[in-house]
């Protein structure tokens, strides 16, 4: 799709085409252009040292996301219990091993939940707001993990993971959601991939509970570290009564002085909270008058809206076409089946989360440096190589040929991190916009809920031994799929890095290629 030398404006630098200091002629204009032009100024430093409130109520929606990659690595984890097999598998050649089916339901049934929870989240979340909407997904997830806790038979386990499933689509959709729509320009990278750093701890706490507790003979080996899960509900709903309701959601519903308290509460009493409003309102005016409808899930596949949709959803395809579940989600599994002690396998799933957090916290340092689509394509190139590596590796027929697999997974981990795991959630938090944000982020959870069913079902029949049992060559087969995602993101995945979002709005009104989005220069208002 090219552009019209008009579009291109490309001589002149970014600043003067976005502040258009002649073009408002209201004092309420006036008073809009200012407030932009002051956060555009706005550095990461100062939003630490001025609004520390703002990256602490960042952070504590982040912990939504916790709890989320806990549930999603323990859920591979459990296979490396002995017990667990024990409790409810069957003895295959001398070991407990757990059914195919029965593996594949209880990986995939959560993922159904979080199909449904993220729909019933995004309505909740616009109609009575996004705190509503995490009281309810806390009490859901409570519920679930008592069930996890302590059904003995794998009906009610199964049934118990559903309903886990279905408040954790509620944190996945709210983390970012809430994330992006309190932060600033200069934080809302890192606020947004700071919901992955929450997953990625809630990952590394299950290895390190699994390592913990996994060696037990009795049925707290496993009912333990489901156990740990209720410290994460608990800090959620001692805070929740004291966190700010998103300024944005009180601005469309009309809750002016609401928003303003929500202002200050993030931002704090130096800063103009009338301007911050005032620019709230006239983004949401300007969508509003585009006939963008709060709440629709129609919209979100009309118009510009359309390619909106398809990028906050493609970046989570992405994520799984590069085997997130198979190289993270059963790493301590396919460590033992690749013929490593289980101590060591522990060891090493502790190893694979810790270095991607690793990875997560440097992408903050670069984000806004070298931008979320250079990362995040350079990443799935690199995450390409290391799967077709994995999958040659084995069928080298040496014993280091193992070891080698194992330093490639640690390897993944953080270039998944830095790239796909971090990136996508900002993309995710800067491409949907203000009056569908809650529907996008719940289609993309969907996206999520759907991948994972198709591959937590899929990945046990590659690498159970009583199935195909293919161990890394699976490999191969997302090294093929990760290179059609990485086609797919050189052309859709945008670069919107320092623009407000009235910016994006008016780059996707322009219909400006995704990827000719970072040197894209707007024209005066």
């Amino acid at each position: 799709m090219g552009l019209s030398e008009d579009e291109k404006r490309v001589g002149a630098p970014l600043e003067t085409h976005v502040s258009g200091v002649d073009d408002f002629s209201s004092p309420k204009d006036e008073t809009v252009r200012v407030d932009i032009q002051r956060e555009h100024e706005l550095t990461v430093k100062e939003v630490f040292v001025k609004h520390p409130a703002l990256v602490f109520w960042a952070f504590y929606w982040a912990m939504a996301g916790v709890g989320w990659g806990f549930d999603a690595q323990v859920n591979g984890g459990m296979l490396s219990v002995q017990s667990f097999r024990r409790d409810f598998g069957y003895i295959y050649q001398g070991k407990a091993v757990l059914p195919a089916d029965w593996l594949s339901a209880f990986n995939t049934v959560s993922s159904v939940g979080q199909f449904f929870g993220g729909f019933a989240c995004s309505w909740v979340a616009d109609r009575w707001g996004r705190k509503a909407a995490l009281l309810m997904g806390v009490a859901v997830v409570a519920g679930g993990i008592l069930g996890e806790m302590f059904s003995s038979v794998k009906g009610a386990f199964l049934v118990s993971k559903l309903i886990l499933g279905f408040g954790l689509g509620f944190y996945l959709t709210l983390s970012p959601l809430a994330a992006s729509e309190c932060a600033p320009v200069a934080f809302r990278g890192i606020a947004t991939a700071g919901v992955q750093f929450g997953i990625g701890t809630g990952q590394l706490l299950s290895n390190v509970a699994i390592k913990g507790f996994g060696g037990w003979e009795s049925r707290w080996a496993y009912r333990a570290p489901f156990a740990i899960q209720l410290f994460f509900c608990a800090f959620l709903l001692v805070l929740l009564p004291f966190a700010p309701e998103t300024p944005w959601h009180l601005a469309r519903v009309g809750k002016r002085e609401q928003a303003k308290k929500a202002l200050r509460k993030l931002y704090g009493a130096s800063v103009d909270i009338n301007a911050k409003l005032a620019t709230l309102e006239a983004t949401i005016a300007e969508e509003e008058a585009s006939g963008s409808e709060q709440g629709s899930f129609v919209q979100c596949f009309k118009s510009t809206n359309l390619v909106r949709t398809a990028i906050s959803m493609g970046v989570f395809v992405c994520q799984h076409f590069t085997g997130i579940i198979f190289v993270l989600g059963f790493s301590t599994y396919f460590f033992e089946l690749a013929g490593l002690p289980t101590e060591k396998s522990f060891d090493l799933g502790i190893g694979v989360t810790a270095c991607g957090l690793g990875g997560n916290i440097l992408s903050w340092i670069i984000m806004n440096s070298f931008g979320r689509r250079r990362i995040f394509v350079s990443c799935m190139c690199i995450l390409t190589a290391i799967l077709f590596l994995i999958g040659i590796m084995d069928v080298v027929p040496t014993a280091g040929a193992k070891w080698v697999q194992a330093s490639l997974t640690v390897v993944y981990a953080f270039f998944y991190y830095v790239g796909l795991g971090a990136m996508a959630f900002a993309i995710l938090g800067e491409t949907s916009s203000t009056s569908l944000r809650a529907p996008t982020i719940a289609l993309a959870t969907a996206t999520q809920a759907v991948m994972g069913i198709a591959f937590n079902f899929a990945i046990p029949y590659m690498v159970n031994p009583d199935e195909a049992n293919l161990k890394g060559k699976v490999g191969f087969i997302f090294g093929g799929l990760a290179l059609i995602a990485t086609a797919w993101s050189w052309f859709f995945v945008p670069e919107l890095k320092g623009r407000t979002f009235d910016e994006i709005d008016r780059m996707f009104q322009a219909k400006v290629p995704p990827r000719k989005m970072g040197s894209y220069q707007l024209t005066p208002y």
